[in-house]
């Protein structure tokens, strides 16, 4: 099912130049490799998509209450974790990471439901082993131009004051800025004349009867000559999930969390013969055995707070339907 890394270059760009739609998958560590003409994907439900409208399911959708148990990792697992991080940060190894942890749930809908339930922006069910539905743009490269939308900052809505409070944080601003920055000087490795179009814009989502406001910014460049795969390759993993700089943070990521991220904060995307739109793969169901783990996470500075890290790790694990 999965591929060596050559030959899914091969095949998404002689997809791509053929004008030949299909969707693609790629783990966080850029080891498993999918992908498949949509023409493959038809009558079948192991893989359903939909990527802001442009789908292959035709679903009905049911409203009723989802029930969801969470079971996330101790306080003291996480603190442990934490402050590996903190003491790399101060370091000076690393100046921003995002930290993750499976969190078992348990629920009464399956994945499928999941998926046509949830309102996500992106969301993929990809046979029985995961499920997922992201808010975040990783990128869209058409007529010859990149752009991308990295999502860093989130608080949960609590009064009229709120957005005001999340951007004026400035452990908030310094994480956006941060990963604006990263995502600028990677998008510069692909394309020319890049710029930031729109510096942190809010975005709501719904949640248990709370909103969630995040903050994202966009940025775009002219896709320079060769091959589109091998660029896209090249931007992983995604700043806004990794940090910065990413190649030792990513090292660090592998000493402080618990596995292997898999295919949570890979990259998932669909080509539909004019554009290629691709998402960040986070809220993020796995089947595990006979057991469902969500994973999420967030940002971590020197100026983080263990107890408010933790809480946002749990804040961010819910169904966008419920």
């Amino acid at each position: 099912m999965f591929l060596s890394k050559d030959r899914f270059i091969d095949l998404f760009d002689t997809f791509y130049k053929n004008l030949t739609p299909f969707i693609f998958l790629v783990d966080f560590d850029v080891q498993n490799l999918f992908i498949a003409p949509l023409s493959s994907l038809e009558d079948k439900d192991g893989i359903l998509f939909d990527f802001r409208g442009y789908t292959n399911s035709k679903g009905a959708v049911n409203d009723s209450t989802i029930y969801l148990k969470k079971e996330p990792v101790s306080l003291d697992s996480y603190r442990k974790s934490f402050d590996l991080v903190q003491k790399h940060l101060s370091d000076g190894d690393s100046y921003l990471l995002n930290l993750t942890f499976p969190t078992k749930i348990e629920t009464d809908v399956s994945f499928g439901e999941i998926f046509q339930r949830s309102k996500a922006l992106y969301k993929m069910k990809f046979y029985d082993e995961f499920v997922f539905f992201s808010p975040e743009q990783f990128v869209c490269i058409k007529d010859g131009k990149i752009s991308t939308h990295p999502m860093k900052g989130t608080k949960v809505k609590v009064s009229e004051s709120s957005e005001y409070e999340l951007l004026n944080d400035e452990k908030e601003l310094a994480e956006h800025i941060t990963i604006v920055d990263l995502m600028r000087n990677d998008l510069s490795m692909v394309a020319k004349n890049v710029k930031v179009e729109r510096f942190r814009y809010l975005s709501y989502i719904k949640s248990y009867g709370k909103t969630i406001i995040q903050t994202s910014s966009e940025i775009s460049g002219d896709l320079t000559d060769g091959s589109v795969a091998e660029k896209l390759l090249n931007l992983l993993p995604a700043g806004s999930i990794s940090g910065a700089p990413k190649r030792k943070t990513v090292e660090i990521i592998k000493k402080a969390e618990l596995d292997n991220r898999g295919f949570y904060t890979g990259i998932a995307g669909v080509f539909d013969g004019l554009q290629i739109d691709s998402c960040v793969i986070i809220r993020y169901i796995e089947k595990k055995g006979d057991s469902l783990f969500y994973r999420s996470g967030g940002g971590i500075t020197v100026y983080s707070k263990v107890e408010d890290e933790y809480r946002e790790m749990i804040d961010k694990i819910y169904v966008p339907c419920i």
